[in-house]
């Protein structure tokens, strides 16, 4: 009559030490099933491991030689319970370490997005690439920060190569950080030490908001303030620029990771031209554009704006005037003008004589 032995029965009759859970092990797999993976462990027998354990785009094919970390040494049937993700873990900490400490450039590739980021994972652990690690080229410029279209824009670099460096690789945390501007970082600060002040550049607009556009300069990013679209008044940069658009724009300040630049200057100031027919003292019609509590804004010219203070407004005095109710957006008014100052760009405006 035969009589069960376990593992550990046969392992004390050799010079083996027994298996423990945390040990690992090299292994053959033998067959890939549905459910599970199985694997030949040697002298300590066979191995099974959970399919669902397996990584993401982790390929494995019969006769691969792998490591294995020991789950329980014995389960049903005396074959041991083994993870290859953890072992791949125990390394793949050790390899991400060396990776950071020696700030190597890898190339990853992200297997899903949120509207925070990219979710990847490299050596068997699980990281993120946040939005605002993405460098000028891949940063997903929405107008209104529209979550779904952010979202949208992440899902298409899902599969994609990305070159990024280690922000934090920590065992302990459990938090993998990957930044693709401290990849490109060096690369950058070269092309910066290329530009300076004045500077005509060309790119391409990759985002239209409220205050600007911003724009990709051979990979830096630029941003074009709504004060430095046009020499008229912007209310919408929308009509002036949209995304797609390959623009020429000049660089009027450098930041340590962005460019500031502008589209009017590119062309001559027609302020400096048009303030030359506007003289003290003469009468002028003007178009309301804003109304606040210390007065009016005129349009004078496309490129002319000017002020009538509340004081100007009427005899009564600042108190008992209110500019809302004496103007109206988009109306026709002839003023006086007070002053005409070109170096600090003001012209004073006056409705008392006009009444």
């Amino acid at each position: 009559m035969s009589t069960k032995v376990t593992m550990d029965e046969l392992l004390a009759t050799s010079d083996l030490k027994a298996l423990k859970a945390g040990d690992v092990v090299e292994a053959t797999i033998t067959s890939i099933k549905k459910h599970e993976i199985w694997l030949d462990l040697g002298p300590y027998g066979v191995g099974v491991v959970m399919r669902r354990e397996i990584g993401h785009g982790q390929q494995l094919e019969v006769g691969q030689q792998v490591s294995a970390s020991v789950v329980d040494p014995e389960i049903e049937d005396g074959y041991a319970l083994l993870s290859l993700r953890k072992a791949a873990k125990d390394r793949g900490w050790d390899e991400l370490k060396r990776v950071m400490d020696d700030g190597e450039i890898i190339e990853v590739t992200a297997y899903d997005a949120n509207r925070g980021g990219l979710l990847i994972e490299l050596e068997g652990i699980r990281g993120f690439l946040p939005v605002s690690q993405l460098s000028a080229d891949h940063y997903p410029r929405v107008s209104g920060a529209d979550k779904d279209e952010i979202l949208q824009k992440l899902n298409s670099l899902i599969g994609k190569p990305i070159r990024v460096r280690l922000l934090d690789a920590s065992r302990k945390d459990n938090k993998l950080i990957f930044s693709e501007k401290e990849a490109i970082k060096d690369d950058m600060q070269a092309r910066f030490s290329e530009l300076k002040v004045g500077d005509t550049v060309e790119g391409v607009v990759t985002g239209v908001i409220d205050f600007g556009a911003f724009v990709n300069v051979d990979g830096i990013e630029g941003l074009i303030h709504i004060s430095e679209i046009s020499w008229e008044r912007v209310e919408d940069p929308r009509k002036y620029v949209k995304n797609g658009d390959r623009i020429e724009a000049k660089i009027i300040a450098i930041d340590k990771d962005r460019l500031s630049l502008s589209l009017k200057q590119m062309g001559e100031d027609p302020w400096l031209k048009d303030v030359e027919s506007i003289k003290k003292g003469a009468t002028v019609e003007g178009t309301i554009t804003r109304i606040t509590p210390f007065g009016a804004f005129v349009q004078l010219t496309p490129a002319v704006e000017a002020l009538v203070h509340v004081s100007e407004i009427a005899d009564e005095g600042d108190d008992a005037v209110d500019p809302e109710k004496i103007f109206k957006l988009n109306e026709k008014k002839e003023f006086k003008v007070l002053d005409v100052n070109k170096e600090a760009r003001k012209i004073a405006l006056s409705l008392k004589d006009k009444k």
